[in-house]
């Protein structure tokens, strides 16, 4: 048995691994935690205890950009605005993966194609799925039609 005050020796690690953090870097990367861990508590506290502290039904009324809220919230008719951007994210998405894809074709093989091309199959068909739901077909001529169809009915 080694006597008590002998330095311990630690494995040395395999060529080109990187060795285990010393145990003052890992004690610096607590106290670094542990201030930042009270100065935002403390700071929290802070706002909370030099905070003004009122209630008020005026204050508790919906504020938008200095006019209050008149009618409904919801509409009845869909946003056009609102699918372009979900199409827009949508597709920027899937460019991001055959963007990828492209860039390491020659890597990826068959397998990567395969797994690409059916990733387009999937958005296609639910572009066909939009498309025949009617999730597609905006303007006054669809209000029209969907206004007639309601009248119909």
């Amino acid at each position: 048995m080694p006597p008590a005050n002998a330095p311990i020796n630690f494995p040395t690690p395999p060529v080109g691994a990187e060795a285990p953090p010393s145990f003052d870097s890992l004690v610096s990367l607590g106290l670094y935690a542990g201030i930042s861990v009270l100065l935002i508590l403390l700071l929290l506290y802070l706002a909370w205890f030099l905070g003004h502290k009122t209630s008020s039904q005026v204050k508790g009324e919906p504020y938008e950009s200095g006019v209050l809220p008149s009618g409904e919230a919801r509409l009845s008719e869909p946003v056009p605005f609102y699918l372009v951007a979900i199409f827009f994210i949508v597709f920027d998405v899937e460019m991001i993966f055959v963007v990828s894809w492209a860039v390491a074709y020659d890597l990826l093989g068959w397998n990567g194609f395969l797994n690409v091309a059916f990733f387009i199959f999937i958005l296609f068909v639910g572009l066909i799925h939009l498309w025949k739901t009617g999730g597609l077909d905006w303007g006054p001529g669809a209000q029209r039609r969907r206004r007639q169809a309601r009248t119909a009915q």
